[in-house]
C-alpha cells in the first residue's frame, strides 16, 4: 500500500439513515476525512464544492437510489470513485455498473470494518496514481506547448571554458552544489555565462531528465511575471479566459530558472519566499496548494544587491543566497579569451561553410587587449561579424569590430563636457549597462551596405564577396532591417 495521508482525501458518505451515517463516523473517523450527505440531492450539493476521492454510498434509497447517484457524481467528477453499500445482491445491475466504471467496488452489508477500511485506502490509492498520472500527462503537455512557443538561438558556449584559476574555482563550485537540491543564486555582469551555469546545475543533478524550464523575466513586468511562473485561474483577472498553468508546475521534478528578474513585487517575492520554504504553491485567483519539487536557480545582474536594492523579503533573499555562485567578467580571466574564440569560430562556420576557420596571432593579441565590458556575449558577436568580414580564410585584427566605451555625457546630455574625460572599459556600476548588440548590429549594417554599394545591389555577388551562402546573406539582410 502507497504511503499516503489518508486524512488529506475527502470522502463523501451518503446515506437516507442518520444512524447509518453516525455508525459510519465512529468507526471511520479517526483515519479518514469524512464529510455526510443524507440522501442523493444533498450529496449533489456537496459534490459541487468537495473534490471528493471516493463516494461512499448505499444502493436503496428513496428518491435517488445509490447507483443513479454515482451516475450522475460521475458527470460532475469523473476522478471520484462510487463504493456501494447494499445488502441486496442484484448482480446483472452490480456487473453493469462495474463494468461500465460507474462503481469502483461495491460492499455487502452488513460490513464489517476492517474489510471496508481496506477497500478505502485501496480506493484512495487509485485515486491518487489516477490524479498523479494526469497531472504528468498536463505537465507535458505543456512542457511541450512550452519548448513549442520558446523561440531562441541554442545556447552553445561550448562546455565551460575552465582554463583560468576563477574559472576553475566556479566549475569546482558547479560540481559541489549541482547533485544537491539547493537552490542556487548566479551572479555576473551583462553578457556572461549565467544560463550556462544553470544547465549546467540541471545536467550535474538527479533532475537531469525531467524539465528545465527558463523564464525570461525581462519579458514580463510586474503582476504579469507573478502570473507567468505560477498561472492563474479562469476569471482571476481581466483576459483571464482560461485556466494556465504556471512555469513553476511545468518545472516540477526539475528546474526552474528565472533569467534577470528586476525587482519583484511583494506578492512575487512572498510567492516565491514560500515556494522555497515549504514546496507549497497556488495559482492566482486560487486556493488549491500543490506540492511541488523544484529547484530554483536565479540569475541576476551584478549581484542581488543591486538587481534588487533594499526592499527584498530577508527570508527570500537568505534563502537564495545559501550557495551563490559569482562569474567573474572576461576582463578577470583573460586565458579564456583564446579558447572561447576559438569555440565560438568553430560554431559559425558549421553554420556558414564560407567562413572565416581562423584568426591570426594579431587577432588574437587585439581580442586579449580588449576590456569586453559586453562580457562572453559580445566575444562571440566579435568572433561571428569577424568571419563574415574577412575575406580569406584568416581572420585578422582589422576584422575585429569593438563598440567604443559611450562618455557618461551622452547617456545625460545632448553636447559634450567642455572637459571629456575618458570613460572606463567597465564599471561596477549598473549606470554603464547598455545594448551592446545594437550597437555592434549598427556597424554590422554600415559595412552590409558598403559591399551592397560595391556590388551595385547584386546579392549573389555580394554573397561572393563576403564569403558566405546566399541563404546567411539573405537572413543577415533581413535582421538588420536592409531591404534590397
Amino acid at each position: 500500500m502507497r504511503d499516503l495521508d489518508w486524512k488529506s482525501f475527502d470522502v463523501l458518505v451518503v446515506d437516507d439513515e442518520q444512524d447509518n451515517l453516525d455508525a459510519f463516523r465512529f468507526a471511520f473517523r479517526k483515519t479518514f476525512s469524512l464529510h455526510y450527505a443524507l440522501g442523493g440531492t444533498q450529496a449533489l450539493s456537496e459534490l459541487a464544492r468537495l473534490d471528493a476521492a471516493l463516494i461512499v454510498t448505499d444502493q436503496r434509497m428513496p428518491g435517488m437510489s445509490g447507483l443513479e447517484l454515482l451516475r450522475r457524481a460521475k458527470q460532475m467528477r469523473p476522478d471520484a470513485l462510487g463504493i456501494l453499500l447494499t445488502a441486496y445482491a442484484d448482480l446483472p445491475v452490480l456487473v453493469d455498473a462495474l463494468n461500465s466504471g460507474t462503481v469502483y467496488r461495491y460492499v455487502q452489508k452488513p460490513w464489517d470494518g476492517s474489510e471496508l477500511a481496506a477497500i478505502l485506502r485501496q480506493g484512495i490509492s487509485v485515486f491518487a496514481t489516477m490524479r498523479e498520472n494526469k497531472r504528468l500527462r498536463d505537465q507535458l503537455a505543456h512542457y511541450a506547448g512550452y519548448l513549442e512557443r520558446e523561440q531562441r538561438d541554442p545556447i552553445d558556449f561550448g562546455e565551460l571554458i575552465c582554463n583560468s584559476a576563477a574559472m576553475k574555482e566556479v566549475s569546482a563550485r558547479i560540481g559541489e552544489v549541482a547533485p544537491t537540491s539547493t537552490h542556487v543564486l548566479v551572479e555576473g555582469r551583462v553578457g556572461a555565462e549565467k544560463e550556462i551555469v544553470a544547465r549546467a546545475l540541471h545536467v550535474g543533478s538527479p533532475r537531469e531528465e525531467r524539465p528545465f524550464v527558463k523564464v525570461t523575466c525581462a519579458a514580463f513586468r510586474g503582476e504579469a511575471l507573478e502570473r507567468e511562473i505560477f498561472g492563474y485561474r479562469r476569471g482571476a483577472f481581466e483576459g483571464a479566459t482560461a485556466d494556465r498553468a504556471g512555469r513553476v508546475e511545468l518545472a516540477h521534478g526539475g528546474t526552474l530558472y528565472l533569467e534577470d528578474p528586476g525587482p519583484p513585487t511583494a506578492a512575487l517575492q512572498a510567492r516565491l519566499a514560500r515556494l522555497l520554504a515549504t514546496g507549497e504553491a497556488e495559482r492566482v485567483g486560487d486556493a488549491e496548494v500543490q506540492r511541488l519539487d523544484v529547484r530554483l536557480v536565479v540569475s541576476v545582474t551584478p549581484d542581488l544587491d543591486e538587481a534588487w536594492g533594499r526592499d527584498v523579503l530577508p527570508e527570500l533573499a537568505s534563502r537564495l543566497s545559501v550557495f551563490p555562485i559569482r562569474l567573474p567578467p572576461l576582463s578577470e580571466r583573460r586565458e579564456d579569451i583564446r579558447p572561447l574564440a576559438e569555440h565560438f569560430l568553430r560554431k559559425y562556420t558549421r553554420r556558414n561553410t564560407r567562413a572565416a576557420r581562423a584568426l591570426s596571432s594579431e587577432a588574437f593579441a587585439k581580442l586579449e587587449a580588449y576590456g569586453f565590458p559586453g562580457n562572453v556575449r559580445e566575444l562571440e558577436n566579435v568572433v561571428e561579424r569577424a568571419a563574415i568580414l574577412a575575406r580569406g580564410d584568416v581572420i585578422q585584427p582589422e576584422h575585429l569590430a569593438f563598440v567604443p566605451p559611450v562618455p557618461a555625457w551622452e547617456k545625460t546630455s545632448t553636447s559634450p563636457p567642455s572637459q571629456p574625460t575618458a570613460a572606463p572599459v567597465e564599471s561596477e556600476t549598473g549606470s554603464r549597462r547598455q545594448n551592446l548588440d545594437s550597437q555592434l548590429e549598427e556597424i554590422e549594417r554600415r559595412e552590409m551596405l558598403a559591399a551592397l554599394e560595391r556590388c551595385g545591389g547584386n546579392k549573389a555577388e555580394m554573397a561572393r564577396l563576403l564569403g558566405v551562402q546566399r541563404t546567411t546573406l539573405y537572413y543577415r539582410l533581413k535582421r538588420l532591417g536592409i531591404d534590397v
